[in-house]
């Protein structure tokens, strides 16, 4: 049997890589359109997912000959997962392999990174210096030594950034659902305990029905008041109403978050997080850009290929 791909992903940085499919696939890559989409999916039997559109039941319906979805991403909810596997529509992803993810730094640099630019100012002095305001003291941040770094979801990530704060001299703790065991210099703790002790909270969990809106206003109200919380996991792990007031109340000193809910709505512009951004300094907001370098893109191509090829061949 010979397939037929649909590919709407962006593979420009390695626009060969479906190469290794010519055998036993035809592959045809369209600019990833809702509309595109929704005409072409009943031709093909393989869909390379777009991170950028949302494919749900109305979409799935149309995809009569569709027998597997494969997303280059861990987080799989630009999928109507259940939906598909009830049509017994196969779905691979990156989610659970460990092994190859672990060379994937990207996402747990970016946190760092927002971080440093959310406790020190950075956007806004950058700013400041651009138009010729030289006043330092205007844009006074803080250290990050000797502070407390909470990590909720102690996975691959949350190991990864929990070095980082040994690096940085920070006192480390963490909080995972599953029974797991930590580096020499981390801490597991309660994820209220953890709430209650730390100066820097990064979120590095799945979006899950469990965890959706984990981080809430009972959350908030155990927080320290002047903490500083980062997101680059998904923007519905936060109650964002709750955010919004915490941000507004300078109950948060500063937060930085490369995700928000409802990523994929039109005029993003008008989105309460991205509106007050504009107008405060104590928000930091990246469009979802945690996995977007080079490097990290090309390998999560390629090994989603990989693991697409071993599907149709039957070889995983």
């Amino acid at each position: 049997m010979r397939y037929k791909i649909l590919n709407m992903a962006d593979i420009s940085i390695c626009p060969h890589v479906f190469d290794v499919l010519n055998d036993i696939a035809d592959t045809v890559t369209l600019n990833p359109d809702l509309k595109t989409l929704q005409g072409n999916i009943r031709d093909y039997d393989v869909y390379f997912a777009s991170l950028k559109l949302v494919l749900g039941k109305s979409i799935l319906d149309r995809a009569e000959k569709l027998k597997l979805i494969a997303t280059p991403s861990t987080g799989t909810d630009h999928i109507d997962v259940e939906y598909a596997k009830s049509k017994g529509i196969e779905i691979i992803s990156l989610k659970d392999d460990t092994e190859f993810l672990d060379g994937v730094t990207a996402t747990a640099e970016l946190a760092w990174g927002l971080l440093l630019a959310a406790i020190r100012r950075i956007p806004w002095a950058s700013d400041a210096a651009e138009d010729g305001i030289w006043a330092r003291d205007l844009f006074r941040g803080h250290q990050l030594a000797g502070k407390t770094l909470g990590i909720i979801g102690y996975g691959r990530l949350g190991r990864m950034v929990a070095q980082y704060g040994k690096a940085f001299r920070m006192n480390v703790v963490a909080c995972d659902v599953r029974d797991v065991r930590p580096e020499e210099h981390v801490k597991m703790l309660s994820m209220d305990e953890l709430l209650k002790i730390s100066d820097v909270i990064l979120i590095h969990i799945h979006l899950t029905p469990e965890n959706r809106g984990i981080i809430n206003r009972d959350s908030f109200g155990k927080m320290k008041i002047g903490a500083v919380l980062i997101n680059t996991s998904r923007g519905a792990v936060i109650d964002e109403d709750a955010f919004l007031d915490v941000l507004e109340s300078g109950q948060l000193l500063a937060a930085g978050i490369d995700v928000i809910d409802g990523e994929w709505n039109d005029n993003l512009r008008e989105h309460p997080l991205i509106r007050y951004a504009r107008t405060h300094d104590n928000l930091v907001i990246t469009p979802h850009v945690g996995g977007v370098t080079f490097e990290s893109q090309t390998m999560g191509l390629e090994h989603a290929i990989s693991k697409l090829k071993s599907a149709l061949t039957g070889s995983h």
